[in-house]
């Protein structure tokens, strides 16, 4: 018997009990769809999480005060046993070789007013040297000026949101806002940037670092953005700002976290969680080829007198066996060809509600969806396929198993 000729019979087959290949290929179509979905969740997350630290580039290394495992660049506060200072942040820029740009930390949150508007907004004080390592553009004025870091102007530069918030139609050029209880001049509107890592870039103000430890009362930095030249000095950037903080603070009590580090560690948990949910929804295509088997089995059991008269008529117990397991073939790659369409279609449906996300199938996983259900409708199709397989021709023709 040929191969067409087994994949012919077998469809036939299932044409005949269309209600229960339905139900069966439905089965399987929700476990197939279920998987591709909360795996392309989760690489729209990975994607997610390489575009926020984008932001930053992977050549930029985190200094915070005191000793802790780990933190991301969104967290404001870290604890220590001696703080950073202004001069930590200029000691690291005069005398570390490998490094392109430096930038103290002061962060803190104030009401900006202006007239009768008013807004909780979240103030960052640092240097000039921030806006060229986060990429920042202008759309007016210009950014914090150069100069000594322990001179802090009046001065501040609005994120586009804040501007509109506060200002409305008015040039917010040149004019007074309100930080804190404290008086600002405009110098700047930053272009819309949108979010990167918690933070709100359009709903921000920016000031020179010492007018922040001023307005918040801080004694020292809440950390200190040090930048390589590139990806391939960032070891010996990380090393020699060691070094001189370590020399400084008479011993290591502060923690240097790199971009790169930080973005593994991200992956490496999102790709975890996504093998786990995917490993979850797998169980429903498991169950679904335990579906399977059940209907294979009641197929068997309505067939025997049809396997008997193959038989007679010189079928062999492989070409029984090749027969029943086309049936459960067919049904559980066929159901997970569906699965995978139809999941593909809610996520393009979904892809315009969350455009944030990039919520688009691997092509992948749709193809290992596929090969698992199809492993699994061998697998739980070869008990009934073996049971035909193995019926005597006789009783069988008698519709006795």
């Amino acid at each position: 018997m040929r191969a067409a000729d087994v994949a012919a019979l077998a469809g036939e087959s299932l044409r005949r009990h269309r209600l229960r290949t339905g139900l069966s290929l439905l089965a399987v179509a929700i476990g197939a769809t279920a998987v591709l979905l909360l795996t392309a969740l989760g690489d729209a997350a990975r994607r997610y999480v390489v575009e926020q630290f984008a932001a930053f580039g992977t050549n930029v290394v985190a200094v915070l005060p005191g000793r802790i495992e780990t933190s991301g660049f969104g967290a404001a506060v870290a604890g220590g046993t001696r703080e950073l200072t202004l001069e930590d942040a200029e000691d690291i820029r005069r005398r570390a070789g490998a490094v392109r740009e430096v930038t103290p930390f002061s962060l803190g949150t104030a009401r900006a007013e202006y007239e009768q508007r008013n807004r909780d907004v979240f103030v960052i004080g640092t240097t000039s040297d921030y806006s060229r390592i986060l990429h920042l553009s202008l759309a007016a004025g210009r950014f914090l000026p150069a100069g000594d870091t322990r001179r802090g102007e009046p001065v501040v530069v609005l994120g586009s949101k804040l501007r509109l918030a506060i200002f409305g139609s008015t040039n917010p050029m040149g004019r007074v806002v309100r930080l804190g209880g404290q008086r600002f001049r405009v110098i700047g509107v930053l272009e819309p940037k949108g979010q990167s890592l918690g933070v709100d870039f359009d709903d921000l103000a920016i000031v020179p670092v010492a007018t922040a430890m001023r307005l918040f009362n801080h004694s020292g930095l809440n950390r200190i953005l040090v930048q390589a030249p590139d990806e391939g000095s960032l070891s010996t950037t990380v090393r020699q700002a060691r070094a001189i903080l370590t020399e400084r603070h008479k011993g290591e009590d502060f923690t240097l976290i790199t971009q790169d580090a930080m973005l593994q560690s991200f992956r490496s948990i999102i790709d975890a969680l996504t093998l786990a949910l995917a490993a979850i929804a797998a169980i429903s295509l498991a169950v679904a080829g335990i579906g399977i088997m059940n209907v294979m089995l009641v197929s068997v059991s309505e067939r025997v007198s049809e396997v008997g008269l193959l038989k007679a008529l010189g079928g062999q117990g492989r070409q029984i066996l090749s027969l029943f397991l086309a049936e459960a073939l067919l049904l559980a790659g066929t159901g997970a060809v569906c699965g995978v369409v139809l999941g593909a279609f809610i996520l393009r449906a979904a892809s315009k509600f969350w455009s944030e996300l990039s919520l688009v199938p691997n092509p992948y996983w749709a193809a290992g969806i596929v090969g698992f259900a199809l492993f699994a409708g061998a697998l739980f199709g070869a008990v009934p396929a073996l049971r035909a397989a193995r019926l005597p021709a006789a009783t069988s023709l008698r519709g006795h198993r």
